[in-house]
């Protein structure tokens, strides 16, 4: 069991739980910042939780539902308020409303989670602040230790699991809810190339391609909040054009930006993509959570071969970031800061 102590102050109005692990504070620290992993033990296990956000960054947020066995779901959220990798981060917990809004009913705490090495791998210290005696205890009396207890105990499966994270995998798109799906990939590649890959016109040609024998002519970037992009592929000699344009909703450079998403000359409805990037070990996560209109539209999408594609364009992005490509983005990486 990895809790080794667990401690109740009433004065201070903290719970100090501290839990030992045999792998390195590195692996452990990259379980809690990426979504795929954390999900797999957040929550106890009648509990599972799946993360639709996590930006493991001071000033971030994360959103996150758990599912009961009879089929009920209970949200929740973390507002980052500092991030030391991989030595400390420091969350808002609290929980959402059905309408996806904090739920003022139920206390928000104050988490520091603090990671250190130890001899025979790393340990886990969390503390839990509380406003009151009142939120202390109707916390413990939800079951918060007992979760938390629980929770812990699921992370050595998911420590000792390197291959589904490894950064060989090939793009995998998760259904997380009836309209959304995450689509995940390791680039090999630091934050802020593939940041860059993503934002420069002239690189994204090289590998925005799709399967072999595309090119895409129009690349119109939106640079700013607010602004439109047009992004346009043909097959080679110019046949079955196609494209997509749409609105920048929120940038944050260099891990995070949100976006419209109309297919050109239709009129099914737009999808909103929320791009966020996470520095791991092997490159650079990448996840891309999107919202449908429905189900029949994520899966009408998801029936095209979506997910062949996109591997296909992240393929190829490795490529450029192997290539001479890769040493301009370098460049430009070092002239912008």
């Amino acid at each position: 069991m990895p809790v080794t102590s667990v401690e109740k102050d009433l004065d201070a109005l903290t719970l100090t739980v501290v839990a030992d692990f045999r792998a390195p504070r590195e692996r452990l620290w990259e379980a809690y910042t990426d979504p795929r992993q954390i999900e797999r033990f957040w929550g106890p296990p009648s509990y599972p939780s799946t993360f639709t956000r996590h930006d493991a960054v001071a000033g971030g947020r994360s959103i996150y539902t758990m599912t009961g066995p009879e089929g009920d779901s209970h949200g929740g959220y973390w507002e980052w308020v500092s991030v030391d990798a991989p030595r400390s981060f420091e969350v808002v917990d609290g929980f959402l409303g059905s309408d996806g809004s904090p739920n003022i009913d139920l206390p928000a705490m104050r988490a520091q989670f603090r990671f250190e090495s130890t001899d025979t791998g790393s340990r886990l210290t969390t503390v839990s602040h509380f406003g009151s005696l009142d939120q202390l205890e109707q916390m413990l009396a939800m079951g918060m230790l007992e979760g938390t207890t629980e929770a812990m105990a699921q992370i050595d499966d998911v420590l000792a699991d390197l291959a589904s994270f490894a950064s060989d995998q090939a793009a995998h798109a998760q259904i997380l809810g009836d309209t959304q799906v995450r689509v995940s990939r390791v680039i090999r590649g630091t934050l802020e190339q593939v940041w860059l890959a993503h934002n420069d016109a002239d690189l994204m040609r090289q590998w925005l391609l799709g399967p072999d024998g595309w090119t895409m002519p129009v690349c119109d970037i939106a640079t700013s909040v607010g602004d439109s992009y047009r992004y346009e592929w043909e097959q080679d000699g110019g046949a079955n054009r196609f494209g997509f344009t749409g609105e920048l909703l929120e940038s944050e450079p260099p891990r995070r930006a949100v976006t419209t998403e109309s297919m050109i000359d239709t009129d099914y409805p737009s999808a909103l993509n929320e791009l966020t990037l996470t520095p791991v070990a092997g490159g650079t996560l990448l996840t891309l959570v999107i919202t449908y209109a429905d189900p029949e539209m994520r899966d009408a999408v998801l029936s095209t071969g979506m997910t062949t594609g996109m591997e296909a364009s992240y393929s190829r992005l490795e490529s450029v970031l192997a290539s001479g490509a890769g040493g301009a983005m370098r460049e430009a990486v070092a002239g912008a800061r």
